[in-house]
């Protein structure tokens, strides 16, 4: 029996057996789904527990995918049942982050050459303040290990058995960790600025990373996240672009 779990508006997630299904909206690429497969089978050769891809197919004009169901609860949901265990559990988040972070996959995609295309292409910023975000993107190291691009505790599900399991690799690429660092900061801080600053001290403490150096990302991930043209989070991600330092 198909079970609705989730609604965007972009696609619908059903549960379906022992599958998960997401049926896409008809405006929404096609390109962009076969991706999401595509990463999600290349991050399953790095051995992290995560749902194997099953199929790619169409469904009454719309684009589906389907891949393995994981049972349990998000952290999120874990986070929110149980609000005095959250330090605990922001631990386990950070440590399930810095595994994923120890992995390569060598055939995805490069995240700054991706920083670079959603920067170029955002017209809400003017040229000076696009270009001294590209320059700063430039002069930061090249890594390529592997990051999610949207790692939050929604896209984390916890078995019975306490294993954690990471969903949702549409945004996966190769790069620099503290880039992927700063932006689940981000994501935070849209929500939760104390939970923001929690993560962010257990996450340069356990992986002996300087604060100042993950700040530097922060103004290039919040223009990389205006280009999704979400309005209820761009007063808040133009903020921290205005911080970035001119010199």
């Amino acid at each position: 029996m198909k079970e609705l779990i989730l609604k965007r508006s972009y696609k619908e997630v059903y549960k379906l057996d022992n599958t998960i299904v997401k049926l896409f909206s008809e405006t929404h690429p096609k390109a962009a789904v076969f991706n999401e497969a595509l990463n999600t089978a290349r991050v399953e050769e790095t051995g992290l527990n995560i749902p194997k891809v099953i199929s790619v197919h169409e469904v009454k004009g719309k684009w589906a995918l389907t891949i393995e169901l994981k049972e349990g609860k998000t952290l999120e949901q874990l986070m929110q049942e149980n609000p005095e265990k959250t330090e605990d559990y922001m631990d386990q988040f950070v440590e399930l982050q810095l595994s994923m972070h120890a992995k390569k996959a060598p055939k995805l995609k490069k995240l700054k050459d991706k920083l670079n295309r959603q920067i170029n292409g955002l017209k809400i910023i003017d040229a000076t303040t696009r270009y001294e975000l590209l320059t700063r993107l430039e002069s930061m190291p090249k890594h390529d290990k592997l990051c999610h691009g949207d790692f939050n505790p929604s896209n984390v599900i916890v078995g019975e058995d306490g294993s954690m399991s990471i969903v949702d690799w549409a945004h996966a690429t190769q790069g620099n960790a503290s880039a992927d660092a700063a932006y689940t900061y981000l994501l935070f801080a849209l929500k939760d600025q104390k939970l923001a600053d929690m993560y962010m001290d257990i996450f340069c403490k356990k992986s002996d990373t300087a604060k100042q150096y993950v700040h530097k990302w922060l103004p290039i991930v919040a223009a990389a996240q205006l280009s999704k043209e979400n309005e209820q989070e761009k007063d808040f991600l133009l903020s921290w672009i205005d911080i970035i330092d001119f010199q």
